[in-house]
């Protein structure tokens, strides 16, 4: 039953898999206000099923949450805290309570402070990034038992941590993206930087228990091996097909069983949430 929330934040970030090609870079825009996908206040929740045989329960949630800040200088930014864990009937099994948050610019989402604190059964660890300038990103790295490592990140202009990285990919204009066709993206965690792609598959209606039929965009990947997947699995992803962009459902198979994700409430989206059907 370990299942890194750490995993599952990342899959929804959009459709990502590793690959060989990591000179292309994402474009980093400024977003105009009226078309940006979110805006202060957002709330989502995300109910985490595991999926194993006989077995077809929900673990855990992970609760997103985003704040418009401002600078000493009077400029604005956001931030968004978001909060892993398992319910408590599970936390005697594999006890999860994660912490992700970002501080990233309003006009391009471009991130400056990532912070992570990770407490997963036995497992600990922290990061805290700071993103400069020139792109590259000053990482602290604190594990349980190993030593703290300071590093210097060679980042890009399109490398995000995993919390902005999730709020970007929905500002992504899909309209010019063509289905099948790698798009590359990069995100650093730890003291590594991971170049992917998302994968647009096409438009569909999909019915989230709880919520409701959507329209959807479909994204589909093959995640990166780990102690959790294997590097075989075909990862599927769907967002409302509206101004929100918000992801709505995600399933991949694992090592052993299955992982499903679905949206279970919101709150304060930005957009009228037109692409529900009923």
């Amino acid at each position: 039953m370990k299942i890194r929330i750490l995993l599952i934040i990342s899959l929804f970030s959009i459709s990502l898999s590793a690959v060989a090609n990591g000179n292309r870079c994402t474009p980093v825009k400024n977003i105009p206000d009226h078309l940006r996908a979110y805006d202060h206040g957002e709330n989502l929740v995300y109910i985490i099923n595991y999926r194993w045989g006989l077995v077809n329960t929900d673990v855990g949630e992970a609760v997103v949450n985003l704040y418009k800040k401002r600078h000493s200088t009077g400029e604005e930014y956001f931030h968004s805290i978001i909060n892993g864990y398992t319910y408590k009937f599970y936390d005697v099994f594999f006890k999860v309570r994660d912490l992700f948050e970002s501080k990233f610019s309003i006009s391009n989402g471009r991130p400056f402070y990532f912070h992570r604190d990770i407490h997963e059964g036995k497992y600990r660890m922290k990061n805290f990034f700071h993103f400069q300038p020139d792109y590259s990103i000053k990482a602290r790295v604190e594990r349980k038992t190993d030593p703290i490592i300071d590093t210097l990140l060679p980042g890009r202009e399109c490398t995000f941590d995993l919390v902005s990285l999730f709020y970007f990919s929905r500002n992504i204009d899909f309209t010019n993206i063509p289905a099948g066709v790698e798009q590359p993206i990069s995100f650093a965690i730890d003291n590594e930087i991971f170049e992917l792609y998302y994968r647009l598959i096409g438009p569909e209606i999909k019915r989230i228990p709880g919520m409701g039929q959507f329209r959807t965009l479909k994204f589909a990947a093959r995640v990166v091996a780990g102690e959790v997947f294997s590097g075989k699995e075909e990862l599927t992803i769907w967002v409302t097909d509206d101004r929100n962009r918000v992801p709505l459902m995600f399933e991949t198979p694992i090592k052993v069983g299955s992982v499903v994700g679905r949206l279970s409430t919101f709150k304060n989206l930005k957009h009228p949430l037109t692409s529900k059907i009923r």
